[in-house]
């Protein structure tokens, strides 16, 4: 992942309403859920609902799928670990992160 394409992702992150959708979709798994489904459980009137969706579709962290005549929403997950791996892959000065029982006293990793 480009540097770039990180502070994109990170910037839709960035936002107390777009961070809980994206993470009540991770939660919901590969089916999704349909736009009404998102608002009602986060309580977020349908305009800025919309706008939300559109900025983490923009940013690649979720996609849409049409059924019938509801709109599907879902993690990508694929680019949800694909910035996870950008934000590790110097951690430990390159090598491989052993299990939370390593993390030092000063939250260094190894």
């Amino acid at each position: 992942m480009e540097s770039k394409a990180a502070v994109l992702t990170l910037s839709a992150l960035a936002q107390d309403t777009r961070l809980a959708i994206f993470r009540l979709l991770v939660t919901a798994g590969p089916a999704g859920l349909v736009v009404g489904r998102i608002g009602e459980t986060l309580g977020v009137a349908p305009a800025t609902l919309s706008f939300h969706l559109k900025e983490l579709t923009h940013a690649g962290l979720i996609t849409a799928r049409q059924e019938s005549r509801f709109i599907h929403y879902s993690a990508n997950y694929a680019a949800m670990n694909e910035l996870l791996a950008f934000l590790t892959e110097n951690c430990c000065g390159g090598m491989p992160c052993g299990v939370a029982s390593t993390v030092q006293a000063n939250g260094a990793c190894c």
